[in-house]
């Protein structure tokens, strides 16, 4: 039982802030701790005078006492409550999770996720963000599939989340939607929660037959909950205690139970909704997606990617055959910058080929010569939680300061309550979690820090650190926007960085 993770989902909050964390917060403290609430359905009200309970908490006069992550609007009226940071939250502990994608927790759990209502047939022409398509419900399937080598390596997700219900289970249910149907058929959640229907309903588990993308019959509960406050007091929370996937025997995941239903997807036609025959799994699809997918998704969407059009390109230092470097915006210093790589990679652990990983380790060792030669030490410091690409810290601080710096991390650990390990080497992508998100320092006497305790992890945290007064002494600029410079600005730090920089340079 040490092994499972705690999880609270909840139905349409529908702006009734105040009672739900309450509630949370006396869950918590009766049966926690929860590493997470998961949010389905409308959690802002239509009416703006409901939606200000949260005020309390965006000032910090009230907390949120576990992480909770929402999704998005399923109306026009409902948009202008999305006002996020550069990292979805709303508030502390309150995060939008995006109109689709796949979150890893730090427990290893993984949350697949659908926000919106299905696009009716006679708006296509909208471009509502409120809506999601075909093409949103085929995205996060990939995702989903992404890592996987084989069909035989596929065990499905733990949890789907929809703000809809999938078509074909409740034939009373008017606001279902067939493409969640299909991407529940397709990614095989063992949990899939949704909201919007206004009752709970949790009918008996039904298994989804084996097919091409996995040879294993594999069970889904679909869970609808009711809304926060609801006047007929039906089951609005759910709290769920489950063992990741990837971490249960496969005899126990197909350990068939006595009251199962017919899997209500596997007779629905598709066609009205387009999904062809050509974007049902095949045999390939594993080769295929695994050397593709990733990349058409998020490029056009990620700023550090090189092919998106967004990328700030005045920032960019040096370009290599895979990586780049950049000044970090709202840079700590003058000599504060950015190791990244050119394709979209999520994080260090996911790098997959050999060349890539030795030319990341080339700019390592480029740049220690480079600050030593300018009488400074480095340290690389790389977090894989709440970010979506490999991003690199380089922090530059004055030798004579080096020794003060393993006792800074110490001290900002102990204020975060945050534990670290040493790892012996960081020689390859192996060394580095494969399943979920993790932060990892090298210092400049090359003691390797790992941590993934991730819960309450601060997104500043490798700033916290070097901005701390025994080192730069610079504390207004923990939040690299509190420190944005104008454009002329950073383009004069690139250029002296260059310069600088241009006979250690290996890619020119």
């Amino acid at each position: 039982m040490d092994n499972k993770i705690k999880i609270l989902v909840v139905g349409d909050v529908c702006g009734r802030f105040k009672q739900l964390f309450q509630r949370l917060e006396s869950i918590n403290k009766k049966s926690g701790p929860f590493e997470v609430l998961l949010c389905v359905g409308n959690f802002f009200s239509d009416i703006d005078k409901q939606n200000e309970e949260l005020i309390a908490y965006k000032n910090a006069c009230k907390t949120i006492s576990v992480p909770t992550y929402i999704l998005g609007p399923t109306s026009e009226v409902l948009n202008k409550n999305y006002q996020v940071n550069e990292s979805g939250e709303i508030c502390t502990n309150l995060t939008y999770l995006g109109k689709r994608g796949l979150y890893s927790l730090s427990s290893g759990v993984k949350i697949a996720y659908v926000s919106g209502r299905e696009k009716p047939s006679e708006d296509q022409l909208s471009e509502a963000e409120y809506y999601f398509t075909k093409d949103d419900v085929i995205a996060v399937r990939n995702l989903c599939f992404v890592n996987k080598s084989s069909a035989s390596d596929y065990r499905g997700i733990d949890i789907l989340l929809t703000s809809q219900g999938p078509y074909g289970l409740d034939e009373q249910e008017l606001n279902s939607s067939k493409l969640v149907s299909f991407l529940c058929k397709e990614i095989k959640p063992r949990y899939h929660f949704h909201g919007l229907s206004k009752k709970y309903k949790e009918p008996a588990p039904f298994r989804l037959p084996a097919d091409q993308t996995t040879q294993l019959e594999l069970c889904t509960r679909v869970i609808s909950l009711a809304a926060v406050g609801n006047e007929n007091k039906e089951k609005y929370i759910y709290a769920l205690s489950l063992t990741p996937v990837h971490r249960i025997r496969v005899l126990d995941l197909i350990q068939k139970t006595t009251n199962e239903l017919k899997c209500p997807f596997a007779d629905i036609n598709y066609k009205d909704v387009n999904i062809t025959r050509d974007e049902k799994t095949n045999s390939n699809i594993f080769l295929i997606w695994k050397q593709a997918i990733t990349r058409k998704i998020t490029e056009k969407l990620c700023w550090f990617c090189l092919s998106c059009p967004d990328v700030e390109k005045h920032l960019i230092i040096t370009i290599g055959e895979h990586f780049y470097l950049a000044l970090a915006k709202g840079p700590v210093n003058d000599y504060h910058i950015l190791i990244l790589s050119i394709t979209h990679i999520p994080a260090a652990s996911q790098i997959t080929k050999h060349e890539e990983w030795e030319e990341l380790f080339k700019f390592k060792d480029v740049l220690r010569q480079f600050f030593k030669d300018q009488q400074q030490v480095v340290c690389f410091t790389e977090r894989n939680y709440k970010s979506s690409h490999l991003q690199i810290n380089c922090f530059g601080i004055d030798a004579g300061y080096s020794w003060k710096i393993s006792h800074a991390f110490e001290d900002k650990a102990e204020e975060f309550q945050l534990k670290f390990e040493n790892l012996k080497d960081l020689n390859s992508p192996q060394m580095l979690p494969n399943q979920g998100p993790y932060f990892v320092a090298e210092l400049s006497d090359d003691t390797i820090l790992i941590t993934r305790q991730m819960k309450h992890f601060p997104l500043h945290f490798a700033r916290d650190v070097f901005c701390s007064p025994n080192l730069l002494n610079c504390e207004e600029k923990t939040d690299w926007r509190d420190c944005k410079l104008e454009k002329a600005k950073e383009v004069e730090l690139v250029k002296n960085f260059r310069e600088k920089f241009s006979k250690y340079d290996f890619t020119n």
